[in-house]
């Protein structure tokens, strides 16, 4: 078998035949791992949140139960970092989307680091984590199915297929990857190059809706009907929400490296951590925990009840939340909860611009967060569309992401650098 550029960067007819099978299958495996993941997270979630504090009386919206059962997190997941074999990296601050496969018997430790994050209301997704999951296991699947498949076609495949899954469409996995494919080496035409790694995220996504673990939309805004002033108010909305992601760039390699210069162990990184979002989260309430679709929903539709100043709180609360998620080696993606970012900063933005439409509003603040936080321009359009549920606004948002991409241009990506991170720190 060929190897994985030419597979990709010049593929026959033949190629991508023989290779659908496998593509579809790695998508298969890829959204159930998601979904099962899902699964279980939803599962302990709601021991955790509303079986527990039931059975003894307790108020699980209680600033105190929200500290403890944070507090509880960060130890568990600092027990997994520091005992579980070959979890120690890599560190989800420190890698992009894409990773390396993994050795299989670090997967179960991700797995489990994953579900803890997820059921115990830390501000981060799942996309880095089961990202790296469905990569180690398909290119260890792959390889052993047929031994000349080639490891790297393997990753992208997977990446693909979850990420397909996750946003529950194939397209959002042709965004991500367009940039990458076309730069390869070779004479194929870009539909022969995203002709796999489509075939993988599309059984990913049907995977994925039929279990219910897509992201979904909103939806609820009503009719959109552009207007000419829409432009400049959705371009203020969104290049002030890509200003303030900036905060979480900046912000995040300076508190990574000072919270393992100052605690040197991988204990007590997450372990303290869970303490300052247990803090964070008594103050903010549980509208600023988990990963934040469901809160998403829940904050837009009580839009006419929550005040400015309301939103201003929750907005410093979640971003404080998601930085210290990150920096304190907790395992998950930061695209979700950047996303719950825009959708407040969309709704404080229409109330100090009350005749923005609400839709535009959220689509704008989405825009500017996700493109502040993710870097990248495709995902942040689509992810705001889908959101709304509104394809008519795209020509408004094709415009208002141009001055938003001109804040964040200059600003390097939220990632820490590998040379950064574990300097001092103990295992």
């Amino acid at each position: 078998m060929s190897d994985t550029g030419s597979l990709l960067g010049s593929p026959t007819r033949g190629h991508l035949i023989a290779l659908t099978v496998p593509a579809l299958l790695i998508g298969l495996i890829s959204g159930g791992m998601l979904a099962l993941v899902d699964v279980i997270a939803h599962g302990i979630q709601h021991v955790l949140w509303e079986t527990l504090p039931h059975a003894w009386g307790a108020d699980p919206d209680s600033g105190w139960w929200i500290f403890g059962t944070l507090t509880v997190i960060g130890v568990l997941v600092g027990l997994v970092i520091w005992l579980v074999p070959g979890h120690a990296e890599p560190d989800s601050a420190t890698v992009e989307l894409a990773v390396p496969p993994q050795p299989l018997w670090a997967v179960p430790g991700i797995a489990l680091a994953t579900v803890l994050t997820l059921a115990g209301g830390v501000s981060l997704g799942p996309e880095g984590p089961i990202i790296a999951i469905n990569v180690s296991l398909c290119a260890w699947l792959m390889t052993r199915l047929w031994h000349a498949f080639p490891p790297q076609l393997a990753v992208i495949l997977a990446s693909s297929a979850t990420i397909g899954a996750l946003f529950g469409t194939p397209v959002a996995a042709a965004l991500v990857l367009t940039g990458t494919l076309a730069a390869l080496p070779g004479k194929g035409s870009l539909w022969d190059r995203l002709f796999l790694p489509l075939v993988s995220a599309a059984a990913g996504a049907m995977i994925s809706n039929l279990l219910g673990a897509g992201m979904g939309e909103l939806g609820g805004f009503g009719e959109y009907t552009p207007r000419p002033i829409d432009l400049l108010w959705g371009a203020i909305i969104a290049t002030v929400s890509a200003a303030f992601g900036l905060i979480a760039v900046y912000g995040l390699p300076v508190l990574h490296r000072f919270a393992r210069r100052v605690l040197r162990h991988r204990f007590l990184v997450p372990a303290v951590g869970g303490v300052l979002l247990g803090i964070l989260g008594a103050i903010g309430g549980p509208i600023t925990l988990f990963k934040g679709l469901d809160q998403s929903a829940t904050l837009l539709a009580a839009h006419d009840e929550v005040t400015g100043w309301q939103l201003v709180v929750i907005l410093v609360v979640k971003m404080a939340a998601l930085l210290v998620a990150a920096a304190f080696s907790f395992r998950g993606g930061r695209v979700f909860p950047a996303v719950f970012l825009g959708v407040a900063a969309g709704m404080l933005g229409q109330v100090l611009l009350p005749d923005t439409p609400l839709s535009l509003a959220v689509a704008a603040g989405v825009i500017g967060l996700t493109l502040a936080i993710a870097r990248d321009g495709w995902i942040a359009l689509f992810v705001a569309v889908a959101m709304v549920g509104d394809v008519s606004m795209l020509p408004v948002l094709c415009v208002i992401i141009l001055p938003a991409w001109l804040v964040v241009t200059a600003s390097p990506d939220m990632i820490v650098e590998e040379h950064e991170p574990a300097t001092g720190v103990r295992a």
